[in-house]
């Protein structure tokens, strides 16, 4: 029982005071704030708290890497792929053309396969060896002579006239049906009185011309060709070859196959500064 007061009054409660439930409207309590320690958030404050700055984690890091690497990989094929059908677009006849020309080298490096085979096989079985090198060498001389241009050559071919009364032909239209003819299988080149080889250079000359190997030569240009007329002619004839490109610069060019070729142009044999045999 509990003690009375030691005045002898009795002491009561004060009354009750109902309170009244606060809603999310009224805010935090006095005193409180909205998160820890500081200003309330947004939803959209939060959000962009979470996202940035990005936390990456070192797994997350490799996966990102292994598909950059991936990515620029894919890319890469694909530039390639779409290089190698550069075809895609070129015509039937041309299509056709080229896989003509593909036929032909592959047939002119068979040939010469099976000559050289043969050769060995000369060499092996025949009695007298050193007379049988004798006359290979011999051979093989000449063949290098023609490809030199140091000695004279015939067979079937072309002839090439480009006739330039406008004098706007110019020293790499020429050069570019050179090497064309050597594409399609010429083996001996004239242009005009110059014989043309493998280290032959062509520039314009000064008041019109050309310089071949430093002579001049001026229009009309004659190109003597030995090889199968078969692959030369059309080689210079194909939509937007040598032809038509020079017909474009008001040249006349005349193509015509013949039985015969002979390319009388001689060049000086010459001995080498610095290169030596590694057989001496």
């Amino acid at each position: 029982m509990d003690n009375p007061p030691e005045d002898g009054r009795r002491r009561e409660l004060p009354a009750e005071v109902p309170v009244t439930a606060r809603t999310a409207a009224d805010g935090p309590p006095e005193g409180q704030s909205g998160g820890s320690g500081g200003p309330s958030l947004t939803g959209r404050q939060r959000l962009v708290q979470g996202i940035w700055p990005p936390r990456l984690t070192r797994a997350q890091l490799i996966v990102a890497l292994l598909l950059f690497v991936l990515g620029l990989g894919l890319a890469i094929q694909v530039r390639s792929t779409n290089d190698s059908s550069a075809l895609r677009g070129a015509r039937q006849e041309d299509l056709v053309r080229i896989l003509d020309e593909l036929d032909d080298r592959t047939q002119r490096l068979e040939d010469e396969k099976r000559t050289l085979e043969e050769q060995r096989t000369g060499l092996e079985n025949s009695s007298d060896q050193a007379e049988e090198a004798r006359k290979q060498t011999a051979e093989r001389e000449r063949q290098l002579g023609i490809l030199a241009g140091t000695v004279a050559a015939q067979g079937p071919g072309i002839t090439l006239t480009i006739d330039d009364k406008k004098g706007t032909v110019e020293a790499d239209m020429l050069l570019d049906a050179i090497q064309e003819l050597r594409a399609a299988g010429a083996e001996a080149i004239q242009v005009n009185d110059v014989r043309v080889v493998a280290s032959t250079h062509l520039s314009d000359a000064t008041g019109g011309g050309v310089r071949v190997d430093g002579r001049k030569v001026s229009a009309p240009y004659r190109f003597k060709v030995i090889g199968k007329p078969q692959d030369l002619e059309p080689a210079l004839n194909i939509p937007g070859g040598v032809v038509q490109t020079l017909e474009k610069e008001q040249a006349t060019v005349t193509v015509a196959r013949t039985e015969k070729i002979v390319v009388d142009a001689l060049r000086p044999a010459k001995r080498p500064d610095y290169a030596r045999s590694s057989s001496q």
